[in-house]
């Protein structure tokens, strides 16, 4: 229960995925929360989720003129899901700047209240390294050991045949670095970036997520052979932990922070499936696709664009500081995958089988 002793935190786009466990996290401290979201749907979600005195829910899309001076109005923190991108085959460069300018004036309507202490940025680790980049991953850093991306790393926005999400967070995550660094010290704002990788875990509000539909695709066959491609994934839950922790923590302020679990096959999450749900009547497919016939897909389904030149590579992620500076432990990956897929099914995301009658999620 809340004592309202403590400060108020904004956070935008309040129903999503990342966001509503993060709202769970804060209202449990004792924080109150102003959450916004885009419509009356995403509204009646989280007013559902949470019914909680301490929680203020706001309309207004991160994409439409709105009053952005009352929303910070009063908030201690602010907490912006920067990651929100608005999906397209293309990038156009008006698309890319709206994003830019939606986080730009966010910066700058907190640096106009002067109230605001610090804003936590939600970004991604594709703005670190972005799998979808063309250029082969080194083997090896300068002193011959296994490469490993830290949060000193940049992925290259100008790079060809970068996915549109990673040229857009990227560009979207330096473009607010530079907007603090260029603030007149009276306006001086603290700010904190968190890099998650791919989220996956149990859902809060019972609303799509495009992280979520990896696990998808393996229950409603999609797909029936697995491309073998690597993936660095999170916990949503541990992701919602570092908001929190990155938000107070002194040493946390004017750094990025990455947060994952490790790096993973996709064909090792469709066997951690498989081995849970076969037995309850899923067909999940576990076999690998050949390179040659994803190469070919390439030419048919633009989707497999993305995916082609990911395949057989892996990438690997350092997650010290989220261990030693934040203090979190990564959760068990199995737990998460199987959370994830129960929690899928319970919010009817994921057909039901027969024999999956009086399962229950085990998150």
């Amino acid at each position: 229960m809340a004592t309202n002793s403590l400060p108020v935190v904004l956070v935008t786009e309040g129903a999503g995925f990342t966001a509503s466990h993060v709202i769970r996290l804060l209202l449990k401290e004792g924080y109150r929360v102003r959450a916004t979201v885009s419509d009356s749907q995403k509204e009646e979600h989280l007013l559902r989720a949470f019914c909680s005195d301490d929680l203020e829910v706001v309309k207004a899309g991160s994409f439409q003129d709105q009053d952005l001076d009352r929303i910070v109005e009063g908030c201690r923190y602010v907490i912006h899901e920067a990651s929100n991108i608005l999906m397209s085959e293309s990038l156009e460069e008006d698309v890319l700047q709206l994003h830019v300018e939606c986080t730009r004036r966010i910066l700058q309507a907190c640096a106009d209240d002067g109230r605001v202490k610090r804003i936590i940025l939600t970004s991604s680790i594709s703005a670190i390294h972005d799998q979808s980049s063309p250029e082969l991953p080194p083997l090896t850093d300068e002193e011959g050991e296994k490469k490993v991306y830290s949060e000193a790393d940049w992925s290259h926005a100008d790079s060809p045949g970068l996915q549109v999400f990673a040229k857009i967070i990227t560009m979207t995550e330096r473009a607010a670095w530079d907007f603090v660094r260029e603030l007149p010290e009276e306006k001086r704002l603290e700010l904190a970036v968190i890099n998650p990788g791919l989220i996956l875990g149990p859902l809060i509000c019972a609303i799509p997520n495009k992280d979520l539909e990896m696990v998808e695709k393996l229950f409603d066959r999609t797909i029936q052979l697995v491309p073998n491609i690597n993936v660095c994934v999170a916990d949503v839950r541990d992701v919602a932990q570092a908001h929190l922790k990155v938000m107070t923590l002194p040493s946390a302020g004017t750094h990025r922070h990455i947060i994952c679990s490790k790096s993973v096959w996709w064909t090792q999450i469709a066997h951690i499936l498989a081995k849970e749900f076969r037995p309850l009547g899923y067909r999940i497919p576990t076999v690998a696709a050949p390179y040659y016939l994803v190469w070919i897909s390439s030419f048919f389904n633009k989707s497999n664009n993305n995916i082609y030149p990911r395949i057989g590579k892996a990438w690997f992620f350092d997650n010290k500081r989220m261990k030693e500076i934040l203090g979190i432990t990564p959760r068990d990956l199995t737990q998460t995958i199987l959370d994830t897929a129960y929690s899928l099914i319970e919010n009817g995301f994921i057909r039901k089988s027969k024999k999956h009658k009086g399962i229950t999620e085990k998150h």
